[in-house]
């Protein structure tokens, strides 16, 4: 591709190619950035309450897909006794927040709530069914409840396969999502499901019994029960989580798994920058060279200048020139009277988000096509990134309307 091709690009195009190929990864620019979006649009958090051992780090892995060890390492502190865990790094979609040695030390949650009351949660009771006392887990979630009586709970029983009998494997098909229970779930296991309950008096909730063991334990499927606890998520929380992690059509492998909550992670930074007045000239390019950047690690790819000239030249002039207009689009909008701030922002937010969205699917389909030693079709990447524009679009238009972006 010669210079004069590269001057003749749009000029959201080359602010996005400089920001390529000088990243601002890991500078002061960049985290600010993350950090204004997130000040603007602060995460979903979804409160796990358990005791030790009772699985909660199994359901963050089931929900996220991320591995036991990545897990146990991005756990930090936040307060005394609570730990934040927030997925993926970098550019997170939603926080996991832990409660640490419940039903060993006495725990009082108002510094807890001091931090996070004013956030979306989702409160989750993780117990498990052998465990006959859970006085310390009802305790906090009668206390939060109280406070908080809006905040949707899931009450996730677990280790069911501890009251199987001998050499017995989960009753097929899930049961529980019936009432009364078929005779297929074994006597001990029904008699425990029901002390517990009975234990939560009128805590009410949606309770989900569930068994997430490792391959090696012989137990199949090893996430059993993690349809029946996304359909309980869905359906009292609104703030769209599996969306946010694994809802596209094009999420078909591992690679793509992983990189979609990323790709919504800089989406929703963008989106939030994109609002802003100036921030998103310098702001939202900057991460969506971080993105495209860590999408060329996940799917182990070099991104040099050559790769990332190739990538931008395929996507080609007509989508640059779409690109630069979206991201110039709310300059114009401010110069209507009275609503122009208003509508700027609206139309900066949705447009930042949806070219982030949009840039991330086409990067992931392209990385692939690399990775397989496959040959990268000029017109039919155009589609990919036409095709998520519009997906992208509707998004965070939807999120806007909703308050929820």
């Amino acid at each position: 591709m010669s210079n004069l091709q590269v001057d003749h690009w749009p000029t959201g195009w080359r602010a996005l190619r400089q920001a390529l190929l000088h990243p601002q990864v890991g500078t002061t620019q960049l985290v600010d950035a993350l950090e204004t979006a997130r000040r603007r649009q602060p995460l979903p958090v979804v409160w796990l309450i358990g005791k030790t051992q009772s699985g909660k780090t199994s359901i963050i892995r089931a929900l996220t897909g991320s591995d036991r060890a990545e897990i146990g390492n991005g756990f930090q502190p936040c307060t005394r006794t609570l730990h934040v865990y927030d997925f993926p790094p970098g550019a997170p979609v939603v926080r996991f927040l832990d409660t640490r040695g419940l039903g060993e030390v006495a725990y009082d949650p108002t510094e807890d709530l001091r931090c996070y009351e004013s956030q979306a949660q989702l409160l989750l009771g993780v117990m498990k069914v052998g465990d006959v006392d859970q006085t310390a887990v009802f305790a906090v979630l009668r206390t939060l409840r109280r406070r908080h009586p809006d905040w949707p709970l899931i009450i996730a029983q677990t280790g069911l396969h501890e009251a199987y009998p001998v050499a017995a494997g989960h009753p097929r098909p899930y049961p529980f999502m019936q009432i009364p229970w078929p005779s297929s779930v074994p006597m001990d296991l029904a008699r425990l499901l029901r002390l517990q309950h009975a234990a939560g008096g009128d805590l009410g909730g949606r309770w989900v019994p569930l068994d997430f063991t490792l391959p090696e334990d012989g137990y199949e499927p090893a996430e059993y029960g993690l349809e029946a606890l996304w359909q309980a998520i869905e359906a009292v929380y609104s703030q769209h989580l599996w969306a946010r992690l694994h809802g596209d059509d094009g999420v078909c492998d591992l690679y793509a798994r992983a990189a979609h909550p990323q790709i919504v992670g800089y989406a929703l930074a963008a989106a939030a920058l994109g609002a802003l007045p100036l921030v998103d000239v310098a702001g939202v390019p900057t991460l969506q060279a971080k993105l495209l950047h860590s999408l060329a690690v996940l799917y182990q790819q070099d991104w040099n200048r050559r790769v990332m000239t190739e990538f931008l030249g395929l996507l080609g002039i007509g989508i640059g020139l779409g690109y630069g207009a979206r991201l110039a689009g709310r300059a114009l909008l401010k110069l209507v009277p009275g609503v122009g701030q208003t509508l700027g922002a609206l139309w900066g937010a949705s447009a930042s988000g949806a070219t982030t969205y949009a840039l991330g699917k086409a990067a992931g389909f392209y990385f692939n096509r690399r990775r397989l030693g496959l040959a990268v079709d000029a017109p039919v990447l155009r589609g990919v990134f036409s095709d998520q524009l519009s997906k992208g679009t509707a998004m965070f238009s939807d999120s806007l309307r909703s308050g929820t972006a």
